[in-house]
C-alpha cells in the first residue's frame, strides 16, 4: 500500500505550518522548500483549507497557518479526508465486479489490516511527527521573514 503524493504532500504542508507557527507561510516558500510544484501545491491547500485543516488569509502579507494546535490533528483523519480511494482491493470498493465476491476469504484480511493500519494514524497526531527543532531544508531564511513583517 502506498498513500498518494496528495496525502504526502498534505503531511508536509502541516509539519512545515506547524514549524513556523509564529507566522503565515506562503504556496511559493513550502513549494520551494520541498519542489513541490506550486499549482500541485495550491490544490493541496484549497483542499485542506476546505476540510479546515488550515485557514487562509488573502492579500499582499497572505498566507496559511493550522486551523488547529498540532496536538488536535489526528494523522489517520487527515488520511482518509486526503485519500480518493482507500480500497485496496476491488471488492473493497463501490464499483466490485470481481467474480471471486462472496465466496473468497481475502477481504476481511485486508479490511483488518487496513483497520489496524488506521488505528494506528488515529493514534497519532500532528505534533508526533513535526521535529522538536526544524531541519534546516525547512527553515525559512531570516530575509524572507523580515520582509514579510
Amino acid at each position: 500500500m502506498r498513500l498518494t503524493n496528495m496525502s504526502d504532500y498534505a503531511v508536509r504542508l502541516l509539519i512545515y505550518l506547524g514549524s513556523h507557527r509564529e507566522r503565515l507561510c506562503t504556496i511559493a516558500e513550502i513549494a520551494q522548500v520541498y519542489g513541490i510544484s506550486e499549482p500541485h501545491l495550491m490544490k493541496i491547500t484549497h483542499r485542506l483549507a476546505q476540510r479546515g485543516w488550515i485557514r487562509t488569509v488573502r492579500g499582499k502579507n497572505g498566507g496559511m497557518e493550522l486551523a488547529h494546535e498540532p496536538g488536535e490533528i489526528r494523522l489517520g483523519a487527515l488520511i482518509r479526508d486526503m485519500e480518493n480511494d482507500l480500497a485496496l482491493v476491488e471488492c473493497m470498493g463501490a464499483d466490485n465486479h470481481c467474480i471471486l465476491s462472496g465466496c473468497c476469504g481475502l477481504k476481511p484480511i485486508v479490511a483488518g489490516a487496513m483497520k489496524a493500519f488506521m488505528d494506528h494514524l488515529d493514534a497519532h497526531t500532528l505534533a508526533d511527527v513535526i521535529p522538536p527543532v526544524p531541519p534546516a531544508a525547512i527553515r525559512i531564511a531570516p530575509e524572507r521573514v523580515a520582509a514579510r513583517a
